[in-house]
């Protein structure tokens, strides 16, 4: 399954005086939709499974953070402190571990290669385990990447591939993504979410990172 939210087109690099953003991304199968407050305000509502928020702008600091079942304030399904650094991009996820935790991943400030498309690999199933990243002729884009782990970009030609994820050191390929379009000049990252056993099953979640994504939008400019 291949899910794209955002397609704009850049239109120039991201200055460097950049306010600081986030967005909130729900990878967490077994649980249900889920209200995020941030210092004690309701900052996202019923935010569902393999959905993100849009970005919010705030001052750096350190935020508490406390996630409930949509319309609910018990469980606390999530309760922690996390700093944002200012002048900087962030996609915060909520992922699978143990009863649930927060993984900051920091996004670039800058624009792509000109010409090429930018992407990295976001691994966010706790079921899965370490797998490659190939194309299918066997070329390894990332490799042996783990749960939790966020790789570095590479710079790629746009167009149109196939992606798939096979169990690192063996032949077991357990997800096949076709058709996914990299337009040039745009910096993305490939979210792996799901279950490779199981519901919901493995899918992946290709947003425009932030870079683009807030310039194409003029967010705060």
């Amino acid at each position: 399954m291949f899910y794209c939210p955002y397609q704009n087109f850049m239109r120039e690099a991201v200055p460097k005086a950049l306010p600081t953003y986030y967005r909130l991304l729900n990878a967490m199968p077994d649980a249900p939709a889920i209200d995020v407050y941030i210092n004690g305000k309701l900052t996202a509502s019923n935010l569902r499974y393999a959905n993100f928020t849009n970005y919010f702008q705030t001052p750096g600091g350190i935020y508490e953070i406390k996630v409930y079942p949509a319309g609910k304030k018990t469980p606390i399904l999530i309760e922690t402190n996390l700093q944002l650094m200012p002048n900087s991009i962030h996609t915060i996820a909520a992922v699978p571990n143990g009863d649930g935790s927060l993984l900051p991943i920091l996004e670039p400030l800058s624009g792509p290669t000109p010409g090429y498309s930018m992407v990295r690999f976001a691994h966010l199933s706790s079921e899965a385990p370490a797998v490659d990243i190939i194309l299918p002729d066997g070329k390894i884009l990332f490799s042996d990447v783990e749960f939790k782990e966020v790789t570095g970009y590479i710079p790629v030609p746009a167009g149109n591939y196939t992606i798939q994820a096979k169990i690192s050191e063996t032949n077991n390929i357990i997800l096949i993504v076709p058709n996914i379009k990299l337009q040039p000049n745009k910096i993305y990252t490939v979210y792996v979410v799901g279950k490779p056993q199981g519901t919901p099953p493995l899918q992946v979640l290709i947003p425009l990172d932030g870079s683009t994504y807030l310039r194409d939008d003029h967010i705060g400019y």
